[in-house]
This record gives structure tokens, C-alpha cells and sequence, in this order.
């Protein structure tokens, strides 16, 4: 029985493993973030989707630092400054220069966003994800949850470039599909918010991928044919171009017949097929994958292979970690 490619949120009340836990808890006597309502300059930047050093040059430019400042101690960003930072951040992202942003909300008195009406059953009662996340998660959850796709996505192309990929997958973007399907099991609601953030993701994945550099064998990365579930081959060809290794996304549902005619066609170096939910596996296509000269590698990752009987060559990838490492296995043989 192979292993599960764990890499989101399955159908119903599947979760994937824990969301990050929370720090350690502060020297005795000292509140912490939450009970001081005061944050620190990183995590501000986390939270916003930016580099520490743009809200250093905001601070100093355009006058959005801290409205206190006790000697001898960081600044740490209130309530009220880090709701003129989100202000501007949405200005910003809709194609407004920095400092034209900054003029406008500076013009009129910052504010405490005001507090979301309680409601009963909906997509939007809460955050999106347990108290205990770190922060970015509660973010990304948050601007998900509003169906603010502009945000989602500024706070994904931060992440990855300052993690990477491997990490904001990890840490970031599966707590949050988690937590997505987890509330739609539970509420049978919020698939627009699931659809928004699939889409969303998909498109930052993407980016990501663009610019590695093409092999004279290509991988070839595809949904197995019964597959409707695609998200996870942008995150591998996110994932293989941070390491130089180009790829060609095939898409979801791929008839086995498709799949053998694309390896024939183009000798690709590697075949990863991604199988989500259980009864899509497709080992009938896996068996008839043409065998070919030098061969291809055939690497399968996801639930939905759980008991399948696969040929002996074929690798069975854990997590997106693993995945990447066998594909790039393979192309370096």
C-alpha cells in the first residue's frame, strides 16, 4: 500500500495535519502580542504580505510608522497603525503609488477596523483557522474568507519569496485549505471561498513556476483520469523551478490514452500523476504507459493512490518534498 502525498485539503473532514503551533510564550510578566495589541515590525510585514524593510521605508518616507515610540525599545505597530497599513496596502494593490496611498489615508483619522456581526452557519463566522496559527495563516485565512483576492495574493508571492516554496505550502497554504474544507464539512457553505482561494493559489503557483529552464526531456506533471483536482501539480512546478527544473502542467483529468501519447510524443525524462480523492487512481493508465528509450519515470502522490497495486518502477511520493526529489531524481539520471 503506498503511502499518501498529503499535499492539501481533502473532500470532507480530512485534514492535513496540524497547523503550526503557536511560540513560546513570553518571559513571565510580559503581555504578549495578542494581550499588548502591539506588534512588532516583522510581523506586521508577515501579516501584510511585505518586506520588513518596505514598512521601514513607508515609516520614514511617507510617515506610517508607529504612532508611539517608548526610548530605548523597538517600535511596535498599534492597533490603529496597523489598520492605516492595511488601508494603504489595499490602495496600493489596486494601482495607486505608495505615496499617493499613504496622502489619502493619512488624510482622515485612522481607525480600529470596526468588529464583523456575529451570524450563524456562514463561511465568514470567525477566523478561518484556530487561534493557535501563526499569524499569516490567520491573515491568508481572513482575506479568503472576505473573498479578497487581490490581498490572498500578495500575501502568497511574499511568502514564497522570502520561504519558498516547500515551507509556504507547508505552513501557509495547506492550514489554510484545511481549514477550508474543514468549515465546508462542517457548515456545507463557504465553496466560494474554497474557489476563490484554489484560484488564487493556482495563479501565484504559476508565476512561480515561469522562467526555469526547459529539458530537452521534459516532466510532465497531470491529474489521473479521473481526477478533477489540479492545484497540487502548480505547487510541484512551483516547487521544481525553485530548483532550476522546468515542467509542463498537464492538467486535471487526463485520459490514459492522452497520458501515454503525451510521453510517446515528447520522451519526457518524468510522469508524475496526482490522485486526490480515493476510487481516481487510475492504475489501469499507469499500466499502460508506454515503455520507452531511455525510459521514463513514473512518480504517482496523493490519497487517492492509498491500495493501489502499482508496478515496481513507479515511485510513490509522501509530500511535496518528496515529490520534488524524485522528479529531480529522475531528470539528473
Amino acid at each position: 500500500m503506498p503511502p499518501r502525498f498529503e499535499l492539501c485539503a481533502q473532500e470532507g473532514t480530512h485534514i492535513l495535519g496540524p497547523v503550526s503551533e503557536p511560540g513560546p510564550p513570553p518571559p513571565a510578566g510580559q503581555p504578549s502580542d495578542e494581550q499588548s495589541g502591539s506588534l512588532p515590525v516583522a510581523v506586521v510585514a508577515r501579516q501584510l504580505g511585505l518586506a520588513p524593510a518596505t514598512l521601514r521605508t513607508w515609516a520614514r518616507r511617507y510617515g506610517l510608522g508607529p504612532g508611539s515610540h517608548d526610548a530605548g525599545a523597538h517600535r511596535r505597530y498599534a492597533p490603529e497603525d496597523v489598520a492605516r497599513l492595511e488601508a494603504v496596502r489595499r490602495l496600493t494593490l489596486q494601482g495607486l503609488p505608495p505615496g499617493e496611498a499613504a496622502r489619502l489615508v493619512l488624510g482622515a483619522p485612522a481607525a480600529r477596523p470596526a468588529p464583523q456581526p456575529a451570524r450563524s452557519g456562514g463561511a465568514g463566522d470567525g477566523a478561518l483557522t484556530r487561534a493557535g496559527a501563526e499569524r499569516v495563516v490567520r491573515g491568508l485565512g481572513r482575506a479568503a474568507v472576505q473573498l479578497d483576492s487581490a490581498t490572498v495574493m500578495a500575501m502568497v508571492r511574499g511568502e514564497l519569496a522570502e520561504h519558498g516554496v516547500l515551507h509556504t505550502w507547508d505552513h501557509v497554504l495547506r492550514p489554510v485549505l484545511a481549514a477550508v474544507g474543514a468549515r465546508w464539512a462542517q457548515t456545507g457553505q463557504g465553496v466560494e471561498v474554497e474557489h476563490l482561494l484554489s484560484e488564487c493559489l493556482t495563479a501565484v503557483l504559476r508565476e512561480a513556476a515561469q522562467g526555469a529552464p526547459a529539458a530537452v526531456r521534459p516532466v510532465l506533471l497531470a491529474s489521473a483520469p479521473d481526477e478533477q483536482h489540479s492545484l497540487p501539480l502548480h505547487a510541484l512546478a512551483a516547487g521544481l523551478a525553485e530548483r532550476q527544473v522546468g515542467s509542463r502542467v498537464l492538467g486535471p483529468a487526463m485520459p490514459a490514452v492522452a497520458l501515454e501519447a503525451a510521453v510517446r510524443r515528447t520522451g519526457a525524462a518524468a510522469l508524475f500523476l496526482w490522485s486526490q480523492l480515493p476510487g481516481t487512481g487510475g492504475e489501469a493508465a499507469v499500466h499502460a504507459l508506454p515503455a520507452t528509450r531511455p525510459p521514463t519515470a513514473v512518480v504517482v502522490g496523493g490519497p487517492g493512490w492509498t491500495g493501489a497495486q502499482l508496478p515496481e518502477r513507479v515511485g510513490v511520493a509522501r509530500d511535496l518534498r518528496e515529490a520534488v526529489e524524485l522528479v529531480r531524481h529522475a531528470v539528473a539520471g
